[in-house]
């Protein structure tokens, strides 16, 4: 199966608490962290993958060795083959140590990496997998998923929120455990509730 998730900002601190952009109501960030890794395990089996859509973490340390290890760690606890999306948070360094430190896991590597998006089908519709959001124009069967604006939604039916802050659950049926990844058909649920709200809106 395939999954999406953006913006797991593990380690990053300041992001713990009540704020409105990113609500994380954690007293650390080794309780963040463990958190999204035991909600993912819970959802994503191992023959997986998981399209990650930008800001894995936030964590800088001298030397930068010690930082990338420690988010090599969590990656390594998370399961699937992991399809990495650049955010504007990943540095360069960070993809090229997590590249030196890849392996095989279900006959592909467990880390894929994308600098700006990648593209999709399902059911009829391309979904544009990218870390910020795009403005499509007029394409009725393209769906950008994204990341990078947290707590907030693009008033466009074609843009879906994917973070792990995504006020979008909001059109799910069930409440989606913080850090799960959203599924496809999730997805499919996500893109006609926001067209439907868009179009009574309109």
């Amino acid at each position: 199966m395939k999954f999406f998730t953006a913006d797991t900002h593990f380690y990053h601190e300041s992001l713990l608490g009540m704020g409105e952009f990113a609500p994380r109501p954690f007293l650390t960030v080794e309780d963040m962290n463990q958190e999204i890794i035991k909600n993912w395990n819970e959802k994503v089996n191992e023959t997986d993958t998981v399209y990650h859509l930008g800001d894995i973490a936030l964590y800088f340390t001298k030397p930068a060795h010690t930082s990338e290890q420690a988010i090599l760690d969590i990656l390594n606890q998370l399961h699937g083959n992991l399809v990495l999306i650049k955010g504007n948070h990943d540095s360069r360094s960070l993809f090229k140590f997590l590249a030196n430190n890849n392996y095989q896991l279900n006959s592909k590597l467990k880390f894929e990496f994308h600098d700006v998006g990648t593209l999709i089908k399902y059911d009829h519709r391309q979904y544009y997998l990218t870390h910020y959001p795009m403005m499509l124009g007029i394409a009725p069967q393209i769906i950008n998923l994204h990341g990078h604006i947290h707590h907030y939604a693009v008033n466009l039916k074609e843009n879906i929120n994917v973070g792990v802050d995504t006020p979008e659950t909001d059109y799910l049926n069930e409440k989606v455990p913080f850090g799960a990844p959203l599924s496809l058909s999730e997805i499919s649920q996500m893109v006609e509730g926001k067209k439907d709200g868009f179009n009574k809106r309109h």
